[in-house]
């Protein structure tokens, strides 16, 4: 047997090669004919890797070139740690030794994280159970979970690696981790601002020294990410203000010795401020300059705003794109004049050439039929590009709520530069949940939820869902359904199935309650892009079930009508929300007008509703909100109104400082000197809102606070209208979206109140509204 010597091939051994360049001359094997090879150390390997790596066959002539690919190959499988070739006769002998396989991963020490999310990390630089391993790799891990730590401003954070070898050639890596304090922003500076006072400046960033607040905003804890959203946010400020040169030179982040704090300073440049003295169009606008210049956002006179500008270019292209110019160029040219501190923009459009749509594809939908998404297009294959029917079209598809992503791209035709292909691209989103929960609310007390709901039923789009609520004084099961093109031109259909109990808030020692079963359908039709209009038809039945504490007006009501009346009731209403989110708005309007008349059965009655809610943003942290509501109801054919139809007022969603539903008529109640408060057929709301972000929680849009003037009041049914009745009352509030719903907690005085009325300075709930 011939031995050729052990060589190692490891990429950190970088003299290896001029040493076997070296060595081969006195090692050097002659030119044989391989008649087998055998591969001797396998534990965990298939010999058909080995096999498959190696450049020599049986029946190849080997020679020290081909040993060397081959030991070259070996290593580059990550496998082995030791890889020999010797020669015994004219058999090939590869011997190998395996890397130890990585058997289990642990932790000590961790607090900051869940094992499972270090883990992962873990996973994706190739650190995982069953993996060979090797010291580059644990180093490698070491600093993982040092980035892990420092993404959360933990500066301080050692990490040791303890590697035990057991059984059958394995190891077990224990990574010991001394977290440390987390590391808090001691001080921020802006270096260079002078148009602008500092503290002004500091206020725009989500970063900061902290305060009493941290511990939930956590703003105090540095991170790259934030500050890059943050010195964004401070060149946007200066860019909106004219100083149109304006940059930022560097920022420096110094650690204290002992890592427990840290200072930032960013040093700016602010520039000039210039004036925009004038504007003018350059270039190609389809003999359309009159349409453009009436899109022109910026203002001759007034300071450089890059937000205007961006508006602008962005209104010349949708415009472009209207008449099928699908690859319009548009530039904004600034022509600076630093004697004088004046920008002149030149806008130049170059329209490029008209294009029609030949086909739209979507990708993604793995569950959504296409029929789905296409029937929201407004856009038509064979037609003119047109950008505003392509903007319409991805956001119907979006307010699907079937999707977490909707995009659709332009793609030019091959060959056909007159044609473009739609690319809509869509990422799909569980649409079926099951939901449990509580709630709680000083009026409602303790309620359980319950629902199972699928959005997107078999990727029809339909609606299917069923809800249980068990609250002290509203109980009901909804079962619903709903087809949102129960017809071709988008008429929806909806299906109710309920049953509800009700025991009036004010009865809270009393057992009557009111028992409502019924069914209901309704259609939509949409006569705008925006505007919806609903026609619903239903029945029901109530049952008043007598019980201790009822007023009187309900033993007058079944008296003249029976303990279980039935209604058929024909429902109108009218929708638009253009606000900007349901949950934190802080721009836009909701308009909503109901209609409901009770055309058959034991009651005769109509009723109607109409709300308006518009959102002001006064600033970047400060909204102004108005809600608006009114309702009247008249019972007909010489019948009163049903006493479960009438408005209830007062509390959270009314006017705030009263108890909830205490506005209104009041009733008797029978065997007690105790009033009942009934509601009324009329009713006037007015809230005004100032929405502030709370002291401490920075820009965070979800924890906000607001101080609120309510006006408003529930009227009798033979009670005329007058604004001398008219409650009102003042204070402050918080809102948070909380892991369990929208929190609203509110702190009132009533500024106007008459005898006898109830009070209540905190009121509280989840979920509620306005």
């Amino acid at each position: 047997m011939k031995p050729i010597p052990e060589r190692r091939w490891r990429a950190r051994a970088g003299l290896w090669l001029a040493t076997l360049a070296t060595a081969l001359p006195a090692w050097a094997v002659e030119p044989f004919t391989v008649r087998d090879i055998r591969v001797e150390g396998l534990q965990r390997v298939e010999p058909g890797t080995v096999f498959a790596s190696l450049p020599v066959r049986v029946g190849d002539r080997y020679t020290d070139e081909q040993g060397a690919a081959a030991i070259r190959a070996l290593f580059a499988l990550g496998l082995f740690s030791d890889v020999r070739l010797q020669v015994d006769g004219d058999v090939l002998v590869v011997i190998v030794e395996e890397r130890p396989t990585v058997a289990d991963v642990s932790f000590t020490g961790v607090k900051e994280f869940d094992n499972e999310v270090l883990r992962k990390a873990l996973r994706d630089i190739g650190l995982t159970e069953g993996r060979p391993f090797d010291r580059a790799l644990a180093d490698r891990a070491e600093q993982e979970l040092k980035r892990q730590y420092l993404n959360r401003s933990m500066y301080a954070v050692q990490v040791t690696t303890t590697v035990t070898p057991i059984e059958r050639n394995r190891v077990n890596l224990n990574f010991n981790v001394v977290e440390g304090d987390v590391t808090k922003i001691r001080e921020i500076r802006i270096v260079g601002a002078q148009a602008f006072p500092e503290k002004a400046l500091l206020d725009l960033f989500d970063l900061d020294t902290g305060g009493w607040l941290s511990w939930y905003t956590k703003s105090d804890r540095y991170s790259r990410a934030k500050l890059n959203a943050d010195l964004e946010t401070l060149r946007s400020y200066y860019l909106t203000r004219g100083f149109l040169e304006f940059r930022i030179d560097s920022t420096q982040v110094a650690l204290s010795p002992d890592k427990s704090s840290l200072a930032l300073t960013i040093h700016i440049t602010e520039g000039q401020r210039y004036v925009v003295s004038a504007v003018r169009l350059e270039g190609d606008y389809l003999g359309r300059e009159d349409e453009f210049k009436a899109l022109v956002r910026i203002r001759p006179g007034q300071p450089y705003n890059v937000e205007e500008v961006e508006q602008t270019v962005k209104a010349f292209t949708d415009h472009f794109g209207q008449f099928g110019y699908a690859f319009a160029r548009v530039e904004a040219l600034p022509e600076l004049d630093r004697e004088r501190n004046l920008v002149t923009l030149a806008l130049r459009a170059e329209p490029s050439r008209r294009a029609y749509v030949r086909r739209i594809q979507i990708e993604g939908n793995n569950r959504t039929r296409d029929e789905v998404i296409r029937r929201e297009f407004r856009q038509l294959e064979s037609a003119w590009y047109d950008s505003d029917r392509i903007r319409l079209s991805r956001d119907r598809v979006d307010r699907l709520g079937f999707f977490t992503e909707v995009t659709i791209d332009t793609q030019e035709v091959p060959g056909a530069p007159d044609q473009v292909d739609l690319i809509v691209k869509v990422a799909e989103k569980p649409t079926g949940n099951l939901t449990l929960g509580a709630g709680y609310s000083q009026a409602e007390k303790l309620s359980v939820l319950a629902g199972i709901q699928q959005e997107n039923v078999f990727g029809t789009g339909n609606y299917l869902g069923l809800n249980l609520n068990t609250s002290k004084f509203n109980r009901q099961l909804v079962l619903s359904t709903t087809n949102p093109y129960f017809t071709d031109d988008g008429i929806s259909r909806s299906f109710d199935l309920y049953y509800r109990t009700t025991r009036p808030l004010d009865a809270q020692d009393g057992d009557y309650r009111l028992v409502t079963p019924g069914v209901s359908i309704r259609f939509g039709v949409p006569f705008t892009e925006v505007d919806t209009v609903y026609f619903g038809l239903g029945i029901e039945q109530t049952k008043i079930e007598p019980g201790n504490r009822m007023p009187t007006a309900y033993n007058d009501f079944i008296a003249r009508f029976g303990d279980s009346p039935t209604s058929v009731p024909l429902t109108v209403g009218w929708a638009r929300d253009e606000r900007d989110s349901a949950l934190v708005p802080t721009q836009g309007t909701l308009r909503r007008v109901n209609g409901e008349l009770g055309i058959a059965g034991d009651t005769r009655y109509v009723k109607a509703s109409a709300q308006l809610q518009q959102y002001l943003p006064l600033n970047k942290k400060f909204t102004l909100a108005f809600n608006a509501e009114a309702g009247w109801a008249k019972g007909l054919g010489g019948k009163p109104v049903p006493l479960f139809k009438h408005f209830y007022g007062g509390g959270l969603g009314s006017v705030r400082g009263f108890e909830q539903g205490t506005l209104g008529g009041v009733s008797d109640i029978v065997g007690s000197a105790d009033k009942a408060y009934l509601g009324g057929t009329k009713m006037v709301l007015l809230n005004t809102e100032l929405i502030a972000p709370f002291p401490g929680a920075g820009n965070d849009r979800t924890l906000r606070m607001f101080g609120f003037f309510d006006v408003g009041n529930v009227y009798a049914p033979q009670q005329k209208f007058t604004l001398a009745d008219l409650r009102a009352s003042a204070g402050v509030g918080i809102s948070w979206i909380s892991p369990v719903g929208p929190l609203r907690i509110a702190f009132a005085r009533p500024v106007r109140k008459q005898v006898g009325d109830k009070t209540q300075t905190v009121q509280f709930s989840i979920g509620t509204a306005f």
